[in-house]
């Protein structure tokens, strides 16, 4: 891919579809067979495509040639998502929204970043110790559901975002 093809920009409504779409492969790829039943239950296809209107506010998409490859969402300190469709993955994509979510939390006031992995999701785990995020360890994440948090044992990994 030629890096010019790239643009970074806020998510827009018209987003919402192309996000849901790679949000849900991605988080199939990344939970299923990494996490209890509970919170598979409480995510079905539908379910991401309510989630994606309602955060397009704390939305970043990555486009190439005008169409979305990829997204983050920021809530405060924390990169709350971080996926890119499968045609991009290991195309330099995810790199780019992860500095962007970082300056993002740094924008929102905070010196350091936070993000929760599932423990078998092991692509993700690399990824984000090769872009200098330390695992501070397993912790249980309460992740939204419908009926109210859903518990998810996961890795909170952690970086300092603060400019120099």
């Amino acid at each position: 891919m030629i890096d010019g093809d790239v643009a970074l920009r806020p998510a827009r409504p018209e987003d919402v579809t192309a996000i849901a779409e790679i949000w849900y492969a991605g988080w199939c790829d990344a939970h299923l067979g990494n996490v209890p039943d509970e919170p598979i239950a409480v995510r079905p296809r539908d379910s991401f495509d309510t989630r994606a209107a309602q955060r397009i506010p704390d939305t970043t998409v990555a486009t190439v040639r005008d169409v979305v490859a990829g997204f983050v969402i920021v809530l405060d300190d924390e990169v709350d998502q971080v996926y890119v469709s499968g045609d991009h993955r290991g195309s330099g994509i995810a790199v780019r929204l992860l500095a962007a979510a970082e300056r993002c939390v740094n924008a929102n006031g905070h010196d350091k970043a936070w993000l929760a992995v599932v423990p078998g999701n092991t692509r993700a785990r690399a990824f984000y110790a090769r872009n200098g995020w330390s695992d501070e360890g397993l912790f249980v994440h309460d992740a939204p559901g419908p009926a109210g948090p859903v518990d998810v044992p996961c890795h909170r990994y952690v970086k300092f975002v603060a400019e120099a």
